[in-house]
């Protein structure tokens, strides 16, 4: 007799506390669901550009590979970064020359071809792909566009899980201990900083000057702002060398003296 006693007066809670939690539970559910579909547009997008590229490009060609993607792109959804971005991508691998170049999230292959296509003969990109999927096909076209399989290597596992384990590709025997000169991020921005502060912690930014590019494919994203605020407040090794509509890029130098911030 005492229970409905003690439940009566805590109800009015209860239907809050239940109604709150059903909420929580709704939205949460529709993010899983979001995610799900984005997942699918994504696999389907990823076939059928693969689809196109391999059967319309010259094969051991890497600007013919590159002008397929773009040739599909001018009448398709892709998660490609497109001409655009990639014109300045190219420009920042012609000015930084990197040896080493990390890629996270790999999308076909496309930025993976404009990177490799620029790299010294003796340069290796490392590039992660989450979906098993998305860097099977990725790694096709990579080597449909000419490329051999000790000019880079693809990891199918998530960015965190990745970096770990990127010591070995950076050993003396591989050319080069000091880092990664370039790191590409185009992957889940909520990872941007995390990552960041992993590779850094990781000492797998090379000491002496990295250019970290930030692709931009939300301009609404938080986390896009928390890495920014992160780089502002430490003058003494990170600033910010451009900010454009699409890309951010950073440059990162260890024990650097007084590196002047450039908005461009």
């Amino acid at each position: 007799m005492w229970l409905p006693a003690v439940s009566i007066p805590l109800l009015p809670a209860i239907i809050m506390l239940s109604s709150r939690y059903r909420v929580r539970v709704v939205a949460l559910c529709r993010r899983a669901l979001a995610w799900a579909l984005r997942l699918m547009r994504g696999r389907v997008c990823v076939r059928s550009t693969h689809a196109f590229v391999f059967s319309n490009c010259t094969h051991g060609n890497a600007d013919s590979v590159l002008e397929t993607f773009d040739l599909y792109g001018d009448t398709h959804p892709s998660v490609c970064i497109g001409p655009q971005i990639g014109e300045v991508l190219d420009e920042t691998v012609r000015r930084v020359r990197p040896s080493r170049v990390l890629e996270l999230g790999m999308h076909c292959g496309y930025s993976s071809v404009r990177l490799l296509r620029l790299l010294p003969s003796a340069g290796r990109l490392v590039t992660v792909e989450l979906d098993p999927l998305t860097a099977e096909l990725g790694e096709e076209i990579i080597l449909v566009a000419g490329f051999k399989h000790t000019q880079f290597q693809v990891l199918t596992c998530s960015s965190g899980e990745s970096i770990p384990t990127l010591h070995p590709f950076l050993e003396p025997d591989q050319g080069t201990s000091e880092g990664f000169n370039l790191v590409l991020m185009d992957h889940d921005p909520q990872r941007y900083l995390p990552d960041l502060l992993a590779l850094e912690r990781e000492e797998l930014l090379c000491p002496s000057g990295c250019a970290v590019l930030l692709i931009i494919r939300d301009l609404r994203a938080e986390s896009l702002r928390e890495v920014v605020d992160y780089i502002k407040a430490k003058p003494e090794c990170y600033c910010i060398k451009a900010e454009l509509q699409f890309m951010i890029e950073i440059f990162f130098q260890k024990e650097s003296t007084g590196v002047k911030v450039d908005h461009v």
